[in-house]
């Protein structure tokens, strides 16, 4: 939306943007105003955006999410039609790169205040500027079609004209609508995704998204014993469980920061943090034997039985078998229960704190290992676990604050960060999903970004 960099100034504080001569895909022009309205609905509190938080460190968010202060106050103002000026509270290393998150596109307010409590509810309530617009969604059903936004500032460069979207629930059934030709991209799992892995149509596109293992603290104390949480690490064979069980392309992970979101200097965060503490999810089961005795003794348990949560899909279920035979075989006394649930109540019951361990995921918000890093801090609302690590909270506040605009003290200080996380397993980390692809030949110029999501623009089909 931006002509071209921004201007900054005030020691990183204050940041002005230039914006193109764009319109949305109903004819109005896209105005500084549309950016300032959508940040102040995001960040109101009646509105309970669950992406509120990111706004954390533009003056005033957090007073404003808090309800502290008028969302009138958020550090974004509208000089003129196409000027937008950013105010933080303190210099944020990483704030252009959070700006491709939806959460701060623009919004038309006409548009918005019209559509009323139907916004985003349906394609005939969404507006769009960007290169497709969405047609025959009702808002619950699973197929949809995007047409070509002609509208768009870079029309010119859109040569695919429709996008039809469909979501195949079962992997066998993508399977034989592909082969059919019916749909031109499918993404596969299971038994799918490994026959895929052998065809020249396959793509493995590594996601900025890891699984990992959430234990609850404040629900059971035994997993405020870091022995306890090293011991169910260590049980785990994440190269066997992808084998045996996911059977595609996706990466045991040695950490929660993924391969390949943030590097400096050609250096990967991820692989360089996984050096420093590769031990903490190494499969060793003598090991993890002896942390889980020494680690029940100090917390005065014997034969505990812990539940795990996840989701009712067939791949969560075979994931959640998995995880139950190899933690009862490697620790003994422990019986583990597993409760299958649907997504959505997976997710009220992790965040209402109703789980012993939970198979939990993320995606990158932005390119950064502060997004995943950022998220279990003691007062994080998405560390659902409740692990909790003065030194781990001071290092993340030092890479906001102190570090902020040295990146080489910043990336070090979340190197430690990770690290610590790494070390006293606060979360258990399984795997780094890469998504088991099939792409036609004919499709070329189509893009895939660390933060999951396709690009069409300059995408063609021969």
């Amino acid at each position: 939306m931006a002509k071209s960099q921004p201007t900054v100034t005030d020691g990183g504080k204050t940041y002005t943007f230039k914006l193109r001569n764009a319109k949305w895909s109903n004819g109005d022009p896209v105005t500084a105003q549309d950016f300032v309205f959508a940040w102040r609905r995001t960040v109101e509190p009646k509105t309970k955006s669950q992406y509120a938080y990111l706004y954390s460190g533009v003056k005033n968010a957090d007073d404003i999410t808090a309800g502290k202060k008028a969302a009138s106050t958020l550090g974004v103002t509208a000089v003129n039609k196409t000027t937008l000026k950013v105010t933080l509270d303190h210099a944020i290393p990483y704030f252009k790169t959070m700006l491709v998150n939806p959460a701060f596109f623009p919004q038309n307010e006409k548009f918005v205040e019209k559509s009323g409590k139907k916004f985003g509810t349906t394609s005939k309530y969404i507006l769009s500027n960007g290169p497709y617009q969405l047609k025959n969604w009702n808002g619950t059903g699973n197929t949809w079609k995007e047409t070509k936004n002609t509208t768009y500032w870079n029309a010119k460069n859109v040569h695919i004209d429709t996008l039809n979207g469909q979501v195949v629930k079962d992997s066998q059934t993508a399977m034989n609508l592909y082969q059919s030709k019916k749909l031109d991209i499918a993404a596969l799992q299971g038994e799918q995704a490994a026959q895929a892995k052998s065809m020249s149509d396959f793509k493995g596109l590594k996601q900025s998204a890891t699984f990992y293992l959430e234990l609850n603290e404040k629900k059971d104390p035994i997993f405020k014993n870091t022995k306890i949480r090293q011991a169910i690490s260590m049980s785990i064979d994440r190269e066997a469980y992808i084998k045996k069980v996911l059977n595609d392309a996706s990466i045991a992970a040695n950490n929660v920061t993924p391969e390949g979101l943030f590097e400096k200097n050609g250096q990967d965060f991820s692989k360089t943090a996984s050096k420093a503490e590769s031990s903490a999810v190494k499969y060793d089961p003598a090991k993890a034997k002896e942390l889980w005795t020494e680690g029940l003794k100090e917390v005065g348990q014997s034969a505990p039985t812990l539940e795990l949560l996840t989701d009712d899909t067939t791949n969560a279920k075979r994931s959640a078998e998995y995880f139950q035979s190899t933690l009862q075989q490697n620790l003994p006394g422990l019986k583990v229960t597993i409760a299958t649930v649907p997504f959505k109540t997976r997710l009220s019951r992790s965040q209402n704190g109703q789980f012993d361990m939970v198979i939990s995921a993320w995606s990158a918000d932005f390119p950064d290992a502060i997004s995943f890093l950022d998220l279990f801090t003691s007062d994080n609302s998405y560390n659902d676990g409740k692990w909790s690590n003065a030194e781990y909270d001071a290092l993340i506040k030092q890479s906001k604050t102190t570090d902020a605009t040295n990146a080489t003290a910043r990336w070090n200080t979340l190197l430690k960060a990770q690290e610590l996380l790494t070390k006293e397993q606060g979360v258990v980390p399984l795997y780094q999903r890469v998504q088991t692809t099939l792409q036609r030949k004919t499709i070329t110029g189509l893009n895939y970004n660390p933060t999951n999501s396709y690009n069409f623009v300059n995408a063609k089909v021969k």
